[in-house]
């Protein structure tokens, strides 16, 4: 059987083109893979760390099961996951002859991440770069998704290792950006959507984080890191801007009770339209 991600030269770096990938450990298609049926993996990056990526790839699963849809999150920030948590899950994923199995949320989302093979979930990888990607290719290739309308990818910080072996390695609908309003943020998010385009990957949309927050007192909004600059950069790359993301204290405590998918705003939904294309 052929690999579409086969590249033809083979693991010793001769030509193997048109020849059978059976047997051959860089072209083989895996058990998993062929009991993976995913309608479109989308990644969601920023360049920036501490921006929320893992909050907007948790938001973002929550509207999709809300759409009635089935989601599935691969938690590619193997030195920082903080998807279990937000999720509050915690067992050990199952690991069979054909594949390791995710684990599944309350409400139904798929999730494998590091951190649930971990002993203590506050136990540090300390990796170097290429075993870290290795382990991303691992959660692509050798976990069994099943069948998903969209399998989201929470990438690290950073336009290195990781980012590259998610953008050549699978089959990407597109990323989605999420930025906050500093100057230091937009400088850096730029650099993350020209890899996109580098790489040939459609940007498909870009997502103002912690843009506001809501006085308690008087219901104004305030713009704590300053004026919003998301409609304005997405602009200027000429990328689709799917809105703002306030700071919400609600949300937060959500997310460290490991209970985000009980968030009853209705960013959620409207995010998974964008992404759908029902909004």
């Amino acid at each position: 059987m052929k690999n579409d991600k086969c590249d033809g030269k083979g693991c010793n770096g001769q030509d193997c083109s048109g020849q059978d990938c059976s047997g051959c450990e860089a072209g083989a298609v895996k058990p998993a893979m062929e009991l993976s049926r995913i309608g479109g993996c989308v990644a969601v990056m920023s360049g920036k760390g501490g921006v929320g990526k893992s909050l907007v790839t948790g938001l973002l699963a929550v509207g999709l099961r809300r759409q009635g849809r089935k989601a599935g999150i691969l938690d590619a920030d193997i030195t920082g996951p903080s998807i279990p948590k937000m999720f509050g899950v915690g067992e050990r994923p199952a690991t069979k002859d054909f594949g390791i199995l995710p684990v599944r949320s309350r409400s139904g989302i798929d999730i494998m991440s590091l951190n649930l093979f971990m002993e203590n979930e506050d136990d540090p990888v300390i990796w170097r770069g290429p075993m870290i990607s290795n382990a991303v290719r691992q959660f692509w290739e050798e976990v069994v998704w099943g069948d998903l309308d969209y399998l989201l990818l929470d990438l690290p910080p950073g336009t290195a290792d990781v980012a590259l072996t998610v953008m050549q390695v699978l089959p990407l609908k597109g990323v989605v950006i999420v930025m906050s309003p500093q100057d230091l943020t937009v400088m850096i998010v730029k650099k993350a959507i020209k890899m996109a385009d580098m790489l040939k990957i459609p940007v498909l949309g870009l997502i103002e984080n912690m843009s506001y927050i809501v006085c308690p007192g008087c219901n104004e909004e305030v713009e704590v890191f300053g004026p919003s600059r998301g409609a304005e950069t997405a602009a200027s790359q000429n990328i689709p801007f799917w809105g703002r993301l306030p700071i919400d204290p609600a949300l937060a405590a959500l997310c460290d009770s490991g209970r985000i998918e009980d968030y009853d705003d209705g960013f959620p939904l409207s995010l998974a339209r964008h992404l759908t294309g029902e909004g």
